[in-house]
């Protein structure tokens, strides 16, 4: 049997060449590039991947015919320092807070001046989505407005200092929660769960993904752009300068953070769960915890755990994730 040896890049998968409908949209020399390159983002950082990925993939499901507004964060700052920018498509920028307002009368803007057929992205950090922005976004929620709203989740309020947001999750060290005391790092029991919040609304169409699986982030965005109404997707996006993970591993953390159960990765219409994306390589908690020096408090010099307590009590939340979901499949035993 001949061997056949494809180029890297080739679209090669295993010994052959996948279709081109197998392929991702960020493998086509002819994708939007909706962000470019020249931006000023840190090396390794999850949050630019995910925006170009998402931004493309709708750029691609809409012909082109799309706009997009963008909070105050991160995102913004690293990608338009005045007068530069790397944003190649109908961009605006908005105040932390208001972006899910910004894209409603940006919507309805289209819709008075018959344009229905440009759509509309509203976009934010989880600082600006989970904590400043939350009263607006629920509203265009409420409304069911025209809009996908996109929250880059990074957990903590990084352009300004890492300071801890409402999706921080427990146990980890940041500038407002520190690794001092009894209970170092941020408490548990505290902040949001958005996406459930976003599926409490009854909207059209809510998920999540992260920048490790290309595939089911474009896909989940293509399927996005089918609804109209309100739509939300949350993709985690690892930071490297945050969470003290090597930039070589922004998607190796991503994908543990799913292989953990710690997010679970799902789709909802109108509220209800619809389809979850198993888990396939079931990975302890202290796998994750270990690439990230925001939490280097829970292990010792050696990388031993320091605190099991704190740990365990991690790996119980991502039990309860991988229940209810349904992220592994039970085996069925022969009898």
């Amino acid at each position: 049997m001949a061997v056949r040896f494809y180029q890297v890049g080739s679209f090669a998968v295993g010994n052959r060449l996948a279709n081109r409908s197998d392929r991702t949209v960020q493998s086509d020399a002819e994708r939007a590039n909706s962000l470019t390159s020249g931006h000023r983002a840190c090396q390794g950082c999850g949050e630019a991947l995910g925006a170009r990925y998402a931004l493309d993939a709708a750029m691609r499901a809409t012909g082109g015919q799309m706009v997009a507004v963008n909070a105050t964060g991160c995102l913004e700052v690293f990608s338009t320092p005045y007068p530069e920018t790397s944003w190649q498509l109908a961009w605006f920028h908005s105040l932390f807070g208001n972006a899910p307002a910004v894209a409603t009368g940006v919507a309805a803007a289209l819709r008075v001046k018959g344009r229905g057929d440009t759509r509309v992205i509203g976009q934010a950090g989880d600082g600006g989505t989970v904590d400043i922005g939350f009263g607006c976004l629920s509203g265009m929620f409420e409304r069911n407005d025209d809009v996908l709203f996109i929250c880059y989740d990074n957990e903590a309020y990084m352009n300004t200092g890492v300071q801890r947001s409402g999706a921080t999750p427990p146990a980890a060290r940041t500038a407002t929660t520190e690794a001092v005391g009894a209970n170092p790092g941020n408490p548990f029991g505290q902040g949001k769960n958005m996406p459930e919040l976003a599926m409490a609304h009854g909207i059209p169409y809510v998920a999540t993904a992260t920048v490790a699986d290309l595939h089911d982030l474009e896909d989940k965005v293509t399927r996005a752009m089918e609804f109209r109404g309100a739509r939300y997707i949350h993709i985690l996006v690892t930071c490297p300068l945050g969470w003290g993970s090597a930039p070589s591993d922004t998607v190796r953390v991503a994908r543990l953070a799913t292989q953990t159960g710690l997010f679970p990765v799902f789709e909802a219409e109108h509220g209800e769960v619809v389809r979850s994306s198993p888990i396939r390589r079931p990975a302890p908690v202290e796998d994750y915890l270990r690439l990230q020096t925001r939490y280097a408090h829970l292990f010792d010099g050696q990388g031993n755990p320091a605190r099991p307590d704190v740990i365990a009590h991690l790996q119980a939340m991502a039990d309860r994730n991988i229940a209810k979901y349904g992220l592994i499949e039970e085996e069925v035993s022969s009898s």
